[in-house]
């Protein structure tokens, strides 16, 4: 749900939801591992500059009528724009902005906008062709991910997701020509339900880390095209 407010003039994404939820999560505010009444993806300007995340956390919070604690996202990519993709359950919100691509083992961004060509199929092995993204159209920097499963995960099952959504986020960026694994200010969210049987396994080639691989590469897509 897309809402604009005074503390959030470019708009906040909200999930809540009916039962108690667990989270992993990357996030500024409410990370690592949590009982979450809400999660939030606030957008902001480019130039950004507060360091008081928690507290503009809360007035955004405020200004919706939510109570209890939360997770907080940010990003200066459209929220309003946000991709997604459903499989078995698994569901995989993405606001993708990739002005400023990074290689994780660099240290140093990239300059300039992806190329507009890369040789890597958007599928390995398959005749489909990459992404082509429009030149001189530079998005701000910022991937964040919320996952959604209908399952509960151990620990470390959580910590295969995590993995398996870098990993399938990182394949798409790379298909689609970015030159960078992803941006310095990434974020992940990964929801499940409290209480359930926890799923020991989650890595790409589990059942859900195959349902988990595939959102988050098709919602990390097809942010990457609009």
């Amino acid at each position: 749900m897309l809402r604009m407010l005074d503390a959030a003039p470019r708009g906040v994404l909200l999930w809540r939801w009916p039962e108690a939820v667990t989270a992993l999560s990357s996030a500024a505010v409410g990370g690592g591992l949590s009982e979450p009444d809400w999660v939030l993806n606030i957008g902001v300007d480019s130039g950004y500059g507060r360091t008081d995340l928690t507290e503009h956390a809360a007035e955004v919070a405020a200004g919706l009528g939510l109570a209890g604690q939360g997770v907080a996202l940010f990003t200066a990519a459209d929220v309003d724009r946000p991709s997604r993709s459903t499989e078995d359950g698994v569901t995989a919100h993405a606001t993708v902005g990739v002005s400023h691509p990074t290689w994780a083992a660099s240290g140093s961004s990239i300059p300039g906008t992806a190329r507009e060509e890369a040789g890597v199929p958007s599928q390995p092995g398959t005749g489909v062709p990459p992404l082509r993204i429009e030149s001189g159209t530079p998005r701000p920097g910022t991937i964040n991910l919320v996952i959604q499963l209908p399952v509960a995960l151990g620990g470390g099952g959580v910590v295969n997701a995590v993995i398996t959504a870098t990993e399938a986020k990182t394949q798409a960026l790379i298909e689609a020509g970015v030159e960078g694994t992803g941006t310095a200010t990434d974020a992940v969210v990964v929801v499940w339900p409290s209480g359930a049987d926890p799923e020991r396994f989650a890595g790409p080639r589990s059942p859900w880390g195959k349902r988990i691989a595939h959102c988050v590469h098709a919602a990390v897509r097809s942010g990457l095209g609009r």
